[in-house]
């Protein structure tokens, strides 16, 4: 019986499947943007015919199938979402659009605002009041309900977004407000804030359930389509979707609550980097994920990874639990491009899957990352994915030529300075997690996976004067993997704004309560993880406490979250205030669900390193051969000095002079750097 992992990227599909023995099998394939199911389908054929099986034989032996996908995400990027309705306490329609009274460039005099993704035209204001503290000032207006129903009816929109004031103390109002939408618009898609984020702070409380109402009907026509070819192709085995928190949830739960959905993609390379610190004894990693379209950067302190309240897609801003996960345009398809003042740049834009860099050969003519290492010699142009796509040489130096004469440089010179740019531009993502928030990256090992990775991953450690860096066996498709190492898990939060000295444990125990009431008849192991946002008295930002180890019926409770919350000020801002006023602003609760240990297979003790690798023509600052080693060949304990390339069937590590490597007992490379 296997498990699957499918992990949907900007420019490749990545599919892991994974016997109970550990054993893994890997696929990869081009995404189809325009439906990306399509290419899910695909990558399940090449996984089925990689295992001798047809896709109902693979289906059939599947008990599990865990899915990261950028629908949500591409919906907002691209602003292809739903036709959105906002229905608003009457007076407060503006909100999404005044934001919190500042610019991304503050200083910039033209800097256009954003434009929100409901028009004004479509937010109305519902008479009704509710108060700070849950009472009723103004009861539901039915006849304001009812104009604003008829209006948003005329204008034929797909999805209501329903945010009231103060309804996370009180959601009467927009429960009720909810069922006359659904009487009004039956075929609507219905998002009210009380269920979809019940906490305090007005701008993010209407951004992130315009998101989830924008976003919802888009996901959940994908995920219909999804479980339907899944179930004509013979599947009667649970879909689980990779959620923005790093836990998985089913596919009814991730369309109800679709804005949790928005970093699917790139959680799932933090849940392998989580499973990754405890295969390696390693607990400070960071994690660095290259694929095709972008780069995904993550710190993991002690083995865990920071969740925040604060993300931003695009113009949109998403409140939910989400991993603290900083994403770069830079990937083996970042376009390399020359500005008027002749400085070379990569990125942000990339050649995506289709046309791809120049030398996939589809009709790419703009010189890429991936051009610039074909370039180098860094890749091998007959075994690319296995040997499934051949690269075109001669396009690649046509396309790196062309910047190259816009540089006036040589071509080799311009890819080698494709490679540095793009390198340096990684270094300061790095940097972004780590240094600006008082860690130091020397301290870290980097954990590199993605396709492109490997080969740009030993140069960034040494711009970071990091010594440590691991690569996986299966680095190209490690998303996928890790998504196979998630828990069923449900983030819940209500804010309860008050003095330490009032707070109860009452608050804390009914989020419990209620997350164990959606696991359902969830019969594994469950855990629960409790904490609490907290400030002191004058301040208006909360910083989350961690509650592990303290019972909530414990009578040391306060005096304990209090004690924490001061030490983990002093940890974050190199200071704390014992005798101020310490508020409690939201309470929140994860109850997860294990699921069974994601078994990890170790080299085969059958492997031999051959005695005569291959060798290949690199460029390291002049031309120079080096071996090239099969990584599926290469037994445990086995050390390489370099420079040498290690290459599987769909990835290829670089290693430099003053490089040596280990393989791990799993058979992963661990670089250690001079």
């Amino acid at each position: 019986m296997y498990r699957i992992g499918v992990d949907v990227g900007g420019t490749f599909t990545d599919l892991a499947a994974v016997d109970r023995a550990g054993r893994v099998v890997i696929a990869k394939c081009a995404s189809t943007p325009r439906d990306p199911s399509e290419g899910l389908m695909e990558g399940l054929g090449l996984l089925a015919s990689e295992l001798g099986l047809d896709v109902p034989g693979l289906l059939a032996r599947t008990e599990a199938i865990v899915h990261g996908t950028t629908v949500a995400t591409n919906a907002l990027l691209e602003q292809k979402g739903a036709r959105v309705g906002l229905l608003t306490t009457e007076g407060h329609r503006d909100v999404i659009e005044m934001r919190e009274g500042l610019k991304d460039d503050r200083y910039n005099l033209r800097m256009p605002p954003p434009v929100p993704l409901v028009p004004r035209a479509r937010r109305l204001g519902v008479r009704e009041r509710m108060r700070f503290d849950g009472t009723v000032a103004i009861p539901l207006g039915r006849r304001s309900l009812a104009a604003s129903l008829a209006k948003l009816a005329r204008e034929r929109i797909d999805s209501v977004a329903v945010c009231y004031l103060h309804a996370y103390r009180n959601p009467k109002h927009e429960v009720e407000t909810g069922r006359a939408v659904a009487r009004r618009l039956p075929h609507a898609y219905v998002s009210l804030s009380s269920a979809v984020l019940p906490q305090i702070k007005e701008y993010e409380r209407v951004w992130t359930t315009v998101v989830n109402a924008y976003v919802g009907p888009v996901l959940a026509r994908y995920l219909e389509r999804l479980a339907t070819g899944l179930r004509a192709r013979g599947y009667r085995g649970d879909v689980l979707i990779m959620q923005s928190h790093g836990g998985v949830a089913p596919v009814r739960e991730s369309a109800r609550l679709a804005a949790g959905a928005v970093l699917s993609g790139p959680a799932g390379g933090v849940a392998a980097g989580r499973y990754a610190a405890r295969l390696l004894g390693e607990g400070n990693l960071i994690t660095f994920d290259m694929g095709g379209t972008s780069t995904d950067i993550a710190l993991l302190e002690r083995g865990e990874p920071q969740l925040t309240g604060e993300k931003r897609v695009g113009v949109a801003r998403v409140a939910l639990p989400a991993l603290d996960i900083h994403t770069l345009g830079a990937g083996g398809g970042s376009v390399a491009w020359v500005d008027t003042g002749r400085i070379l740049h990569v990125g942000p834009e990339s050649a995506g899957a289709d046309p791809g860099p120049a030398c996939y050969g589809r009709g790419g003519t703009r010189a890429t990352v991936t051009d610039a290492n074909l370039v180098l010699g860094y890749l091998d142009a007959r075994n690319f994915l296995g040997g499934r796509i051949a690269l075109d040489r001669d396009a690649a130096q046509r396309a790196v030529a062309e910047v190259a004469g816009r540089l006036g440089t040589s071509a080799l010179t311009a890819a080698e300075g494709v490679s540095r740019v793009v390198n340096t531009n990684m270094a300061e993502g790095i940097k972004i997690v780590s240094v600006r928030r008082g860690v130091d990256p020397r301290r870290f090992a980097l954990v590199a996976f993605g396709g492109a990775a490997g080969l740009h991953v030993t140069e960034v450690a040494r711009l970071l004067e990091i010594r440590r860096v691991v690569v996986p066996s299966v680095a190209a498709v490690l998303s996928a993997w890790g998504m196979l190492a998630t828990d069923l898990r449900y983030e819940l939060v209500r804010s309860h704004v008050s003095e330490v000295s009032r707070m109860t444990a009452t608050g804390l125990t009914r989020l419990e309560r209620e997350g164990r009431r959606r696991l359902g008849r969830f019969d594994g192991s469950i855990r629960v993880h409790r904490s609490l946002d907290m400030r002191y008295g004058e301040q208006i930002f909360e910083i989350q406490v961690p509650l592990d180890g303290v019972e909530p019926a414990s009578p040391a409770l306060m005096g304990e979250v209090v004690e924490r919350f001061h030490k983990r000020h002093e940890e974050l801002y190199a200071y704390s205030a014992p005798g101020q006023e310490v508020v409690v602003v939201n309470a929140r609760v994860a109850v997860v669900g294990e699921l069974p240990t994601l078994p990890a297979e170790t080299a085969a003790a059958s492997r031999r390193p051959t005695a005569a690798p291959a060798r290949r023509r690199v460029w390291l600052g002049d031309w120079a051969e080096v071996p090239v080693y099969q990584m599926d060949a290469l037994p445990a304990g086995h050390e390489v000095k370099g420079p040498a390339v290690f290459e599987s069937a769909t990835t290829t590590v670089l290693v430099r002079q003053g490089e040596r490597v280990t393989v791990t007992p799993h058979g992963w490379l661990d670089i250690h750097i001079g």
